[in-house]
């Protein structure tokens, strides 16, 4: 543990933000003492407008002090030189940072709920429809989107918006293309009619990708969208701090029509959903029933 002079200094060499998150993380009983690792949070915040003190600290540096030790690197300071000159060690940043795991219709009994009552239900509307896709990764999520409504024949009635800060993963998703294992729990007649094998790989067809809108978007930054009817953002939230869920948990009800629905993963239940103008719609569904 540093001395109180050891502090002041810190302090003094630190923007006002940058303190004030350490100050949080000090209060929350995480102890960041390391200098290095710091200056590595401020500056990307200012250079990339990423705000790493807003993640789970411990979680964060481990996986990036894995990168940059197996990038060769001793010091945050050098491996943040590196990664302003180098976009491929940028993207490996990113990709390391915003985990970028997915599949098609993970928690397919999750997904039974969009499919044959929340999208049927918002078809008969007759009105435009509008779904984000928040934190998309690769693409997988709004592609199984963009399915259930195509099988539907939601087009044009439904828009869809899929949104993440990592360049390199929306590129991925933009091309459409995946291995097998990605494909394990999407339903044969989904297969069959929306995807084409290319040697070991597996296609998007080009009318799901036509109706996709891929941005990129910073969950913790951004404006969001208002008037949006489904929302998904899953497993995500596990990687913010509780402030960080807190803040973003209201910003996606306001982007809510009323009425809309948030769907989020199966670890991320939302406890005293009434405090975010949000009521339990089914297991991980939530529905704007009032504006906060």
């Amino acid at each position: 543990m540093f001395f109180c002079e050891e502090r002041n200094v810190y302090k003094q060499e630190l923007s006002p933000g940058t303190w004030n998150s350490y100050r949080i993380l000090r209060i929350k009983g995480i102890i960041m003492e390391d200098k290095d690792f710091l200056l590595f949070i401020q500056k990307v915040n200012q250079h990339l407008n990423i705000d790493l003190a807003q993640y789970k600290e411990a979680q964060m540096k481990r996986r990036l002090t894995t990168l940059r030790q197996r990038r060769g690197h001793d010091t945050f300071a050098s491996f943040f030189d590196a990664m302003i000159k180098d976009k491929e060690v940028l993207h490996e940043f990113l990709d390391r940072m915003t985990i970028n795991v997915s599949e098609f219709w993970r928690n397919p009994n999750r997904w039974e709920i969009v499919e044959k009552k929340i999208v049927p239900e918002l078809l008969r509307t007759g009105r435009k429809v509008k779904l984000w896709s928040a934190a998309c990764s690769t693409g997988e999520e709004p592609y199984t989107i963009a399915m259930i409504a195509a099988e539907q024949k939601g087009f044009p009635q439904v828009q869809i918006t899929a949104t993440d800060l990592d360049t390199g993963a929306l590129e991925k998703a933009k091309r459409g293309v995946y291995i097998d294992r990605s494909l394990k729990d999407v339903p044969p007649l989904y297969v069959n009619k929306y995807f084409s094998k290319q040697g070991e790989l597996f296609a998007v067809s080009d009318e799901l990708k036509k109706n996709i809108k891929f941005e990129k978007g910073n969950l913790l930054t951004d404006a969001f969208d208002t008037n949006i009817d489904l929302i998904v953002c899953r497993n995500v939230m596990i990687y913010f701090t509780e402030e960080a869920k807190h803040k973003l948990y209201f910003k996606f009800s306001r982007a809510l029509r009323t009425g809309g629905i948030l769907f989020v993963g199966s670890t991320e239940q939302i406890f005293s959903p009434g405090q975010y103008g949000l009521e339990p719609m089914d297991t991980f569904f939530y529905r704007k029933v009032a504006d906060v």
